[in-house]
């Protein structure tokens, strides 16, 4: 009697344990400092609250009921482009003006087994991302001039492999499939894909960071290619992260590829700077730091740029998680990020405003951000789209972003949709993909003229080297730093 006595109480205790832990897990990590301090080019960055299990904040996804919509900025107007799509997720417009959409999603093995698997799965599956990815690509297109896709086209392949970002360069549509880079022959007008593709370039695939986004150079003879982590912090080594965490860049004269930048824990949408022919990206930072940290940037990628990921992240600040021993004077060329757009916001398309662009004067110089929106912050952040100005030199502003499109969740913490994209159609109108709610929304402000084309900043030479005369010697003086050879 005593041990079956014993027995019970000893089952209460754990009992009341596991429940409290649950109660603690539900409970997580809630925000600190308001969410505007960890925007901007200077965020506020609290101490890290490191966590060993994340906080979960998720929006279960409900869908937009009949006649709902996102709610769009002062002087601008929303409608649907298309909708009934199976989770789109990247934009692409052609020049004949038809629309590109990526229906996809992970691929069916992203390298995680085990509880990480389990808990991987049932996060993507409570965020509305779940499902097996379709694996097709939409013609959309607009004939009748409406704002209103009347027709569209499914494009299916057996090479289509959690397709993600596409562009067309000379008669051909590259994919970037997770594993690889891809193409077919392709023109405008075409609504199929057929026959094996020509490989590019293989690609690391699956992981936590699993879409392969793609941009061309403004003169189109490169092609630059982001590739995600994939683990949060170099969980299971660096040696896994080989290839990862970078943008990368394929000569198409050369015909060779190389590591352009490096890094970023999940660069995604990647655009190029109108004004000054920089390639600017948007960067999903490292989690489990508490939900002020680390905010997710926008920043500017020159050639060689490191931007610390996993050992350091704001230029300045270690993770003392990884357990890989720091590279040798890492620090020394660590960069900083420009502008911060908010911890755990999920950014994911990116687009500078151009000329032709129909969302009038207020937004006529800076980038619009997609922010897919948290899964691991209390109080839940993003679900919107957001701009951010840019002044006359190309140079970000140090202002606080603009939404542009907010309304994806209800009052209820709920889901409606999730901004994923950002595209200009042909006509200047801004389109947003919408995974969630399988929408393409069009963005246009009533009555506005296209916007003036941007003026690039001329670019300048380098000035040629100083002429040396012919012949010339040196030697030290009494103040000389110089020391004579021995």
């Amino acid at each position: 009697m005593k041990l079956l006595t014993k027995t019970m109480i000893g089952l209460g205790a754990a009992a009341l344990v596991l429940a409290g832990g649950a109660v603690w897990i539900a409970q997580g990590d809630v925000a600190q400092v308001p969410f505007a301090q960890t925007t901007g080019p200077h965020p506020t960055l609290t101490d890290p609250r490191p966590q060993w299990f994340p906080t979960i904040g998720i929006a279960k996804p409900v869908g937009w009921k009949p006649g709902e919509a996102p709610v769009a900025a002062s002087g601008l107007s929303v409608s649907r482009f298309a909708d009934g799509l199976n989770h789109p997720r990247t934009v692409t417009v052609l020049p004949n003006g038809d629309v590109l959409a990526a229906e996809t999603n992970a691929p069916a093995d992203r390298g995680q087994h085990g509880l990480v698997g389990l808990l991987a799965g049932w996060l993507f599956s409570a965020a509305g991302a779940g499902a097996p990815s379709p694996n097709t690509i939409v013609v959309l297109r607009d004939s009748k001039g409406s704002g209103h896709a009347d027709q569209r086209f499914v494009m299916t392949n057996p090479a289509l492999h959690s397709p993600f970002g596409m562009v067309l360069r000379e008669g051909r549509l590259y994919v970037g499939n997770t594993d690889a880079v891809v193409s077919w022959p392709f023109q405008p007008g075409q609504t199929s894909l057929v026959g094996k593709p020509e490989k590019l370039m293989d690609l690391p695939g699956g992981g936590n960071h699993w879409a392969r986004n793609l941009v061309l150079s403004p003169d189109g003879t490169r092609l630059y290619v982001s590739v995600g982590s994939a683990t949060n912090v170099a969980d299971d080594g660096i040696a896994r992260e080989a290839g990862r965490a970078a943008i990368y860049e394929y000569d198409f004269r050369k015909q060779s590829s190389r590591e352009y930048a490096g890094g970023m824990r999940n660069p995604n949408g990647m655009d190029f700077n109108p004004r000054t022919d920089e390639l600017w990206t948007v960067v999903n930072e490292r989690d489990m730091l508490g939900s002020d940290l680390v905010p997710d940037y926008l920043t500017s990628v020159p050639l060689g740029a490191q931007y610390g990921w996993p050992w350091v992240y704001w230029k300045k600040f270690p993770d003392w998680r990884v357990q890989d021993p720091v590279p040798q004077d890492f620090t020394d060329y660590v960069r900083k990020p420009e502008y911060a757009l908010g911890a755990h916001v999920a950014p994911l398309g990116l687009a500078f405003t151009r000329g032709g662009n129909l969302l009038g004067p207020r937004f006529a110089s800076g980038a619009l951000i997609a922010r897919h929106g948290s899964w691991n912050r209390k109080p839940l952040a993003g679900y919107d789209v957001v701009f951010v100005g840019f002044d006359d030199h190309g140079n970000v502003l140090p202002a606080p972003p603009v939404p542009v499109l907010t309304g994806f969740l209800n009052g209820e913490d709920r889901a409606r949709g999730r901004p994923v994209w950002v595209a200009f159609a042909r006509d200047g109108a801004l389109l947003v993909s919408d995974d969630v709610g399988g929408v393409i929304w069009r963005v246009t402000a009533p009555g506005a003229t296209p916007a003036p084309a941007i003026v690039p900043i001329p670019s300048r030479e380098v000035p040629p080297a100083p002429k040396m005369p012919p012949h010339f010697s040196f030697k030290p003086d009494s103040d000389s730093s110089l020391v004579k050879p021995q």
